[in-house]
């Protein structure tokens, strides 16, 4: 079994800018540079030949170039029950297309389909039983949160393995958009 999911690469100059926001919640355990994402579809463990059936659906796939910014912040779970803190990615509806193309993928190479609503995002940091008021001040401080434009000109498959420092991340395959 290996742990997939597609994902765009956020580029160095963007994530750098992401950085120096990670400040300001006790315990959390913020992203590196290089993990910094937007999950296009996750598709969690799957068989190796499932993974080559996904592979092929996923070379199928098609689309324009984006230009993506990212926007706001924000975080999963309420309470004690938040579980990640995250910058916003500015609507769009090129996105969210290839986001649908990646659920389509993954239904044609057999997997189950995502019930959650699909919320691009950068994940910021986990975080395991945070002081909700730390997380309010992170969100309210990080609100304004805008990068500049940046051209997505591929995406990727993704592998996902744990490591002592949490998840690392290893580029499988990559698939152009022209």
């Amino acid at each position: 079994m290996i742990r997939l999911f597609a994902a765009i690469h956020v580029p160095e100059e963007i994530g750098e800018g992401l950085l120096g926001r990670q400040h300001g919640v006790q315990g959390a355990r913020w992203r590196p540079l290089e993990a910094f994402h937007i999950t296009l579809r996750f598709f969690g463990d799957v068989a190796e030949n499932v993974a080559a059936d996904l592979d092929a659906e996923l070379s199928t796939v098609s689309g324009e170039p984006l230009d993506l910014s990212l926007d706001g912040a924000g975080c999963f779970g309420e309470g004690a029950d938040i579980h990640a803190v995250w910058a916003g990615v500015a609507e769009d509806a090129g996105l969210r297309r290839l986001a649908r193309a990646c659920e389509t993928a993954a239904r044609r190479a057999g997997l189950k389909p995502e019930t959650r609503n699909y919320n691009p995002h950068v994940t910021m940091a986990y975080l395991r039983r945070p002081d909700p008021a730390q997380v309010a001040a992170w969100i309210q401080g990080n609100n304004l949160l805008r990068s500049p434009p940046f051209r997505v000109a591929a995406f990727g498959l993704y592998s996902s393995w744990m490591g002592e420092d949490g998840s690392r991340y290893r580029l499988e395959r990559d698939y152009p958009l022209s």
